[in-house]
């Protein structure tokens, strides 16, 4: 335990301190070019890989990401479970040109708004509740096309390993507005790098794209897919983790789902998504 803390830290130190003097020169770039260059995309792939490398050299976690030929190759939607800050080393290179959906404080951070704004960033003021919509459709609009490919986590936020979902309805208003396919994105990350989690555990953390939903579908129809797209590939990534051996401490409650799991007992079975 003492022994993986300190990886752990050692990994933390190298992430915070390379994220930092990244986020200065991408965004200083930003603020003299106004736009998305080679440079700085370059140096956002260096920054995925790099970590990705320290990763598995400093904490133990590999990388495994797979599904990259169901991402259409116009614009689209990827919709992902997000359960670690891995999530975005195993999306963005897939995307080729990626677009956020951030949290509008993000973008005031400086250099790292700067850096962020430069690759077709969509600010969303969550204060603002509903009213926020259509200036993140406006934006969203616009990163189209610009042949982006617009990254969503639907539920928000980091969610445990077999929490309860809790998927939004933005999603399904970006579906249907705008009128493009949408990739889900299955992955088990959250048991080898947890959210707000000092210990970073040995392991292996997949990542799957899966068939991508194509526009047209009702509402509810597409909801229900996505949801249960995301949820059972991400249920089946987790208990092979789980059957592989974890090295991570392990609660009683999330023993109980792993194992409700193994016997076919969806986690959210018996729950209805909210909005």
């Amino acid at each position: 335990m003492l022994g993986q803390a300190i990886r752990s830290l050692l990994f933390y130190a190298v992430f915070y301190v390379q994220t930092a003097i990244l986020a200065i020169v991408i965004g200083v770039t930003a603020m003299i070019t106004n736009r998305r260059t080679r440079f700085g995309w370059t140096l956002a792939l260096y920054w995925i890989h790099s970590h990705i490398l320290a990763l598995r050299l400093l904490a133990g976690v590999k990388t495994d990401v797979a599904g990259e030929e169901n991402i259409p190759p116009g614009p689209c939607i990827i919709a992902s479970k997000h359960m670690s800050d891995w999530d975005i080393f195993a999306i963005l290179p897939g995307a080729r040109r990626p677009a956020f959906i951030a949290k509008k404080e993000l973008m005031d951070i400086p250099f790292f708004g700067q850096a962020a704004m430069s690759f077709d960033t969509i600010r969303i003021d969550r204060s603002l509740g509903g009213e926020a919509i259509p200036a993140l459709m406006e934006d969203a609009r616009r990163a189209l096309a610009n042949g982006a490919r617009i990254i969503i986590f639907p539920e928000g936020t980091r969610k445990p390993p077999l929490a309860e979902h809790d998927y939004k309805w933005g999603i399904v208003r970006m579906y249907e507005e705008l009128g493009v396919p949408v990739v889900p994105v299955a992955l088990n990350s959250g048991l080898f790098w947890g959210r707000h989690s000092l210990v970073i555990w040995p392991g292996t953390a997949r990542a799957r794209f899966l068939p991508a939903i194509q526009p047209g579908l009702p509402a509810d129809e597409f909801r229900e897919r996505l949801v249960s797209a995301i949820e059972t590939g991400s249920n089946q990534l987790i208990l092979a983790a789980y059957d592989e051996g974890l090295s991570r401490p392990i609660s009683p409650e999330l023993r109980e789902k792993l194992e409700a799991l193994k016997q076919g007992i969806a986690p959210d079975a018996a729950q209805t998504p909210t909005s």
